[in-house]
């Protein structure tokens, strides 16, 4: 049986050998290597956990494609790496739109997870994260009329500004009312409903997807019809 030496989520021991019963690939990266969830058995409590694995960059991948992850007859950790486990963080049903910076896209998964296990407060705040990063870019560097520091500091000064001053399209306007009242209860009060979280979810999104998906895809249209054009020279 293969064996897998990892922290146990369930009993919280550390370094204990599970024995792995079985294995399913779940997605290919670079071609070659493979990821796993791995249904394991805990030997210290008995209990179950589910691993998420890559084949690591230092081990056979190879020969791990030829026998099957299951049949490796030494310590699964030569040739696979511990990722996680499944846990109820990985309910959520929220994906980032498309083409976001890194930064950015990493604070939406964050509060996409918080809202999937009911942690409305701390998921409101990083969705209003994601839309102060956003908009903090689209402020002018030079001094103008009506932008003072306070308002550049201050997101719920910010987005009316941005929006008086033609920066944030118009439909928009209305589900913005959630960020300042939302947004402040969520990270002083900490009272925020699901709805509230939802409303700053809807908001953050619609806001993303015209300030970096939108005129990503544009450009990807644009690049392709070009290209259509030059192969009919």
């Amino acid at each position: 049986m293969a064996e897998l030496v990892a922290n146990c989520p369930r009993c919280g021991a550390k370094h204990i050998t599970f024995d792995v019963t079985s294995a399913k690939p779940y997605r290919v990266m670079y071609g070659w290597q493979n990821w796993y969830e791995a249904f394991g058995i805990c030997r210290q409590c008995g209990r179950t956990a589910i691993f998420v694995l890559s084949e690591s960059v230092n081990g056979n991948y190879e020969h791990v494609h030829k026998v099957g992850l299951l049949k490796v007859d030494v310590a699964l950790n030569r040739y696979v790496d511990v990722k996680g486990h499944i846990s109820l963080k990985d309910a959520v049903g929220v994906e980032p739109p498309d083409f976001l910076p890194q930064e950015i896209e990493a604070v939406f998964k964050e509060g996409a997870t918080c809202l999937a296990v009911g942690c409305y407060n701390a998921a409101g705040t990083m969705f209003r994260l994601c839309v102060d990063m956003a908009t903090r870019s689209m402020l002018p560097a030079e001094d103008v009329p009506g932008l003072n520091a306070k308002t550049r500091r201050d997101l719920g000064l910010r987005i009316p500004w941005l929006f008086e001053n033609g920066h944030l399209p118009e439909p928009l306007k209305d589900l913005s009312s959630c960020i300042k009242e939302d947004g402040n209860d969520g990270a002083h009060a900490g009272n925020l409903s699901e709805a509230d979280a939802s409303d700053l979810l809807d908001f953050s999104i619609a806001l993303l997807e015209r300030l970096y998906t939108e005129p990503e895809r544009l450009r990807l249209a644009k690049e392709r019809r070009e290209a259509r054009r030059e192969e009919r020279k």
